[in-house]
C-alpha cells in the first residue's frame, strides 16, 4: 500500500505540471482582449483613409480582426439613413466578434452619424464605450452652405440645420460613454474652430493642422490611442 502511494504522488504532481501552463495562458488571453474599433471617414472620403492610424493601432497590438472600417455613402441623410446603416454595421460587429461594446473613432462628417447613433438609438450608448471626434462639425461648419443646396449631407453640416439643432439638445455627451474630440485652430474646413469641442468630452487642441492632416498627425494618433485605452 505504502509502494502505491509513493507511486501515485508523483504522478499527481505531473498532471498538476501540464494543467498550470494551460489556465495561466488562458487567464492572459483573456487580460489581452481588446475593444473592438470601427473606423468611420468624412465627407467625400472612403475607409482608406485610416490606413495610418490602422498601422499604430496595430503596433500597440490590435489584430485586423479587432479594427473595422464603415464604409458608406456621404451624401445621403444622418439620421434617416447613416445612423441606421452604422446602427446595423455596429451590431454585426458585436456579433462576429462576441464584444458587447466597440469602440468609435470618426473624422469630419462621420462625428454627426455616430453621434446620431449614440444618442438615438436604442442600442447606441449600451454598444459604445468610447467615442472620438477628429475635426467634427459637431456644432455646424460654415463651408458647408457651398453644397448644401444639392446635397443632404452638406445640409446636415450647415449651422443651424435639423440634425444639429437635435444633436444639441440636452446633454451632449449622453449615458457612460466616453467622449473626446481633438480640434485644429488652422483648420480650413471646420468654421469656427469651436464647432468641434463637445460639453462633457475630453476636449483636445491639436496645433496648427490641416482638416485632413489630423488623419495622420502622430500626435493626434498618440492621444486617440491613449484614450482608447483608458
Amino acid at each position: 500500500m505504502l509502494r502505491l502511494r509513493a507511486r501515485f504522488v508523483p504522478l499527481l504532481a505531473i498532471v498538476a505540471s501540464l494543467l498550470v501552463p494551460v489556465t495561466a495562458g488562458s487567464a492572459q488571453g483573456v487580460a489581452q482582449a481588446r475593444t473592438p474599433v470601427v473606423l468611420v471617414h468624412g465627407y467625400n472620403a472612403d475607409p482608406g483613409v485610416w490606413g495610418g492610424l490602422r498601422e499604430d493601432l496595430r503596433a500597440d497590438g490590435y489584430t485586423d480582426a479587432e479594427l473595422f472600417s464603415f464604409g458608406y455613402d456621404t451624401h445621403r441623410s444622418v439620421n434617416e439613413v447613416l445612423a441606421g446603416e452604422l446602427a446595423a454595421y455596429v451590431a454585426d460587429v458585436k456579433r462576429r466578434t462576441g464584444a458587447s461594446r466597440v469602440d468609435l473613432v470618426a473624422h469630419s462628417f462621420g462625428s454627426l452619424l455616430t453621434r446620431w447613433y449614440v444618442k438615438f438609438d436604442a442600442a447606441g450608448q449600451s454598444s459604445v464605450a468610447h467615442w472620438v471626434s477628429l475635426a467634427g462639425p459637431n456644432h455646424g461648419t460654415s463651408t458647408a452652405w457651398a453644397c448644401a443646396l444639392w446635397d443632404q449631407a452638406c445640409r446636415d453640416m450647415t449651422p443651424g440645420s435639423y440634425v444639429q439643432k437635435k444633436l444639441a439638445e440636452g446633454d451632449e455627451t449622453p449615458g457612460s460613454v466616453r467622449y473626446a474630440t481633438w480640434w485644429s485652430n488652422c483648420d480650413e474646413v471646420i468654421n469656427p474652430d469651436n464647432s468641434v469641442p463637445l460639453t462633457g468630452a475630453a476636449n483636445n487642441a491639436a496645433g496648427c493642422l490641416d482638416h485632413n492632416a489630423l488623419l495622420g498627425d502622430d500626435g493626434v494618433s498618440q492621444g486617440v490611442r491613449a484614450f482608447l485605452a483608458g
